[in-house]
């Protein structure tokens, strides 16, 4: 099934379609990719949240792109780390190319003055569909495959794992 979603998801066409199908049948994920006053308020919020003392970001799923995107917006942001949990930022046409990177910017981009950025996926994640971001966003990106079991997509699983451990070791610098 994960073939044949990647195989549809380099097609902007059956993305098209895909996208109105599998994704924006969660609520969530379609407002924050397509109205520009929700993907304003979650952003806002979570400009609200990081402070001087920051130094990772962590986004499962959908929150993964949200912290992907508020990086890129906010260079001048202290955070040394990103992890992604989860993560549907590779899918293109469907998440990569309609990725808001602020001014300038272009999906790919290195977010922000993140030092460390990791990946870690599931084999089974239907969600982190693509499983290594490096192709998109660069040779920096660490990726980890799990394995969670029979819950792949589950956020405390993910956080569980001695990778994610091991990367919010190294944002906070006691690497």
């Amino acid at each position: 099934m994960q073939r044949a979603l990647d195989a549809l998801s380099r097609s902007r066409f059956f993305a098209d379609v895909a996208l109105r199908a599998l994704i924006l049948d969660l609520r969530q994920v379609r407002a924050y990719l397509t109205d520009p006053a929700v993907h304003a308020e979650v952003q806002r919020r979570v400009v609200a949240a990081v402070t001087d003392d920051t130094r990772v970001l962590v986004g499962h799923s959908l929150g993964s792109v949200v912290a992907y995107e508020a990086l890129c917006a906010h260079p001048e942001w202290p955070a040394r780390a990103l992890l992604t949990l989860g993560s549907p930022l590779g899918i293109r046409h469907l998440v990569f190319d309609r990725l808001r990177t602020g001014p300038g910017g272009s999906p790919g981009d290195w977010p922000g003055r993140v030092g460390h950025w990791t990946n870690i996926a599931d084999a089974g994640d239907v969600v982190a569909l693509v499983k290594d971001l490096r192709p998109l966003f660069g040779e920096r990106v660490r990726g980890h495959l799990v394995h969670n079991g029979a819950k792949a997509h589950d956020v405390t699983r993910y956080l569980c794992t001695e990778e994610a451990g091991r990367a919010v070791r190294e944002g906070c610098g006691d690497g």
